[in-house]
C-alpha cells in the first residue's frame, strides 16, 4: 500500500497517509490516458468555423452573360465555386466536437494519472488548505515554502473563498474541487497538491467497486 507524507503549510511533516492500491497503485495505461486527454480537448473546441456556400456569398444574382452566342462557357452566377470569390464546396460548418466517453474509461485514466504523479514524486498532501487572507502574495509564499515553482493543480474538497481568490491570479495554478478532477488537469500540471480531506474523499469516489458474492 503506497504512503505519502502529510505536511502543513509551513512544509513540516505532521503525519503519514496510507493510499489505496486501486487508486494510487493502478496500472498506467497510455492508451486510456490518450483517450481521456483527447476527449477533454475535444469538449473545449468551440466549433464555430464556417465557410459560405454559393447561396450565402454576396452578389451573383444576375447571369454574367447570355447563354449562347458569346463563344464563352456558359455560367449562371459569378459566385459559383468555379469563380474567384465564389462559394466554398464542402467547407467546414458549425459543429459540436464533444463525444461521449465511458465513465469506466475516464475513471481508469484518472487512477493512472494519479499513480503516475505519485510515482514521479509530484504529488503533495497537506493537512489543510486554510488561508488567513485572500491575498495572492500569501499563497505565493506558501507555495515557495513547499518548493513549488512550476505549474500546480490544487484539489480541495471544501468551499474555500480565500484560497479561490488567492489562486486565481497565479499563472499556472488551477484550483478544482474533488468532483472536478480530470486526468487532463493532473497530467497538464507539474505537481498536484491535495488537502488531506480532499484526497480521502477522492479515493472513496473513484475506488474500484467490487461485486458482492
Amino acid at each position: 500500500m503506497p504512503t505519502v507524507d502529510v505536511k502543513n503549510l509551513a512544509n513540516r511533516k505532521v503525519g503519514t497517509l496510507e493510499l489505496r492500491d486501486d487508486v494510487f497503485a493502478a496500472r498506467v495505461n497510455q492508451s486510456v490516458l490518450y483517450e481521456a486527454v483527447r476527449h477533454y480537448l475535444a469538449s473545449l473546441r468551440r466549433g464555430t468555423h464556417q465557410t459560405k456556400t454559393r447561396g450565402e456569398v454576396s452578389g451573383g444574382g444576375r447571369k454574367p452573360w447570355r447563354q449562347k452566342g458569346t463563344g464563352r462557357a456558359r455560367h449562371g452566377s459569378i459566385r459559383s465555386p468555379l469563380w474567384r470569390h465564389g462559394g466554398t464546396v464542402h467547407g467546414p460548418q458549425p459543429r459540436d466536437y464533444s463525444y461521449a466517453l465511458p465513465r469506466k474509461v475516464l475513471l481508469g485514466a484518472l487512477r493512472g494519472a494519479l499513480t503516475a504523479k505519485l510515482q514521479a514524486e509530484r504529488l503533495l498532501v497537506v493537512d489543510k488548505l486554510e488561508l488567513e487572507t485572500h491575498k495572492t502574495k500569501a499563497l505565493r509564499e506558501i507555495l515557495a515554502r513547499l518548493g513549488i515553482d512550476k505549474t500546480l493543480l490544487i484539489v480541495d474538497g471544501n468551499s474555500n473563498t480565500n484560497l479561490e481568490r488567492a489562486s486565481r491570479n497565479l499563472a499556472g495554478v488551477k484550483l478544482v474541487a474533488t468532483r472536478q478532477v480530470h486526468p487532463y488537469d493532473v497530467l497538464a500540471h507539474d505537481r498536484v497538491l491535495f488537502s488531506q480531506g480532499a484526497v480521502e474523499k477522492l479515493q472513496r469516489a473513484i475506488a474500484l467497486r467490487t461485486k458482492a458474492a
